[in-house]
């Protein structure tokens, strides 16, 4: 018999676990169920199949399995777009169970992480508990993504619907903030809060992106002058650029007359466009970033790493930032090739001159790797979300970096 089950009655997590080592699977069920959780254990990829159903909330699999592989078996998970979370395990090398990972999320499948056999009972226990806490902890609901129109969009520019949120950037050696990145929101009269991704995209499509990006460099250089550091300097603005925007000349002269309007100086500014955006419209931004830069506006690449930018063309971008994205931040604490794009960004921009500013940092652990690495700059949950400025001003009054 290749299926053992516990008995336990109550609605419980329930595991499932598919190992051709049958010691093995029964081995992390116990585990399993110590920390409460219910379990199903299978040595063949046909009653594993039988017993997924919707009662089953995770999954451990073994990628070396004789009849059907780990990797079939995620690619049909795919195409029948299995929502459950998934751990990887395996004796392979390291390297094998990341790449499993990285096409298990391709395929649309959640993964909690992974074990390479032979695993430490403490190893297994980590897993399991983080999986259980996220699941205990209730997620707030975000309002779905509801198409608008263009109409709506200006209506809401007249009416000031959309706001900004700061998230401050702080100097990894000694602590101190440098800056803060101005995220917008739209602040909609019946569905509440709006977050970007519900309303950027659209506004690229319905062609009213330049119309918004204005209106929120104007809003931000309006606000910018009410933050100080503790010596009394202007801290940097970061403002996020559509790659839509880089095709009209003007651009640098009328930003630059917009930043002294409200009393701002250009070299004060870091303009964000993102990496794979700017490579598709290298051709004709060159001119504005370079008239920007010659301007001593300061240009960032951002989400560096998700695109498909080349060296030999990034070394013509005058960017004076790299932009590590959260992503492989989020993924250093276990993924080695997460490790190695942060230690080789950080070294490439830094032969460029560039700074390097890491974003999505949310443990000690990762910070002090950025700060070994020699990462610059960093921002994320760590110290703060981003929040209205009235707020922002209250947590740089009781912010101090100690023990940074």
């Amino acid at each position: 018999m290749t299926l053992t089950k516990t008995d336990e009655p109550k609605k419980s997590p329930h595991l499932l676990i598919i190992d051709d080592e049958k010691e093995v699977g029964e081995f992390a069920g116990i585990v399993a169920q110590s920390l409460g959780f219910e379990f199903t254990a299978t040595t063949n990829a046909e009653d594993f199949l039988k017993a997924l159903d919707d009662n089953i909330t995770l999954i451990m699999m073994d990628l070396m399995m004789p009849d059907m592989d780990g990797i079939e078996l995620l690619r049909l998970l795919g195409q029948q777009k299995c929502r459950t979370t998934l751990i990887l395990m395996s004796g392979y090398d390291k390297r094998v169970l990341e790449t499993a990972e990285e096409l298990a999320q391709t395929l649309g499948l959640s993964v909690a992480g992974h074990l390479q056999k032979p695993f430490r009972l403490a190893e297994l226990q980590k897993l399991l508990k983080g999986y259980a806490l996220l699941n205990l902890v209730p997620q707030v609901a975000r309002q779905a993504s509801k198409a608008v129109t263009k109409d709506e969009l200006l209506r809401a520019m007249v009416r000031e619907e959309f706001i900004l949120h700061y998230q401050p950037q702080l100097n990894i050696a000694n602590g101190q903030v440098m800056g803060v990145e101005a995220l917008v929101r739209w602040q909609h009269p019946e569905r509440g809060l709006v977050y970007p991704d519900d309303f950027i995209p659209q506004a690229e499509v319905l062609g009213v992106i330049d119309e918004l990006g204005w209106y929120v460099a104007r809003l931000a250089l309006s606000e910018i002058r009410q933050f100080v550091n503790k010596e009394g300097a202007l801290l940097k603005l970061s403002l996020n650029v559509s790659p839509q925007s880089l095709h009209d000349l003007r651009l640098p002269d009328t930003f630059v007359a917009l930043a002294r309007q409200y009393g701002v100086a250009p070299e004060n500014v870091v303009l964000e466009i993102t990496e794979s955006g700017l490579i598709k419209e290298l051709a004709s931004a060159l001119d504005i970033l370079t008239r920007l830069r010659m301007k001593r506006v300061h240009l960032s690449i951002d989400d560096f790493g998700t695109g498909y930018a080349m060296m030999q063309q990034l070394r013509h971008v005058p960017a004076t930032e790299l932009k590590i994205d959260k992503s492989f931040v989020h993924d250093m604490h276990q993924l080695n090739s997460a490790r190695v794009v942060v230690r080789k960004t950080i070294e490439i921009g830094h032969e460029l001159g560039m700074k390097i500013v890491a974003e999505g940092v949310e443990t000690k652990e990762q910070l002090e790797f950025l700060r070994i690495n020699g990462c610059d700059i960093a921002q994320g949950y760590y110290f703060s979300r981003p929040i209205p400025a009235a707020a922002l001003l209250d947590w740089m009054q009781h912010y101090a970096p100690l023990n940074f």
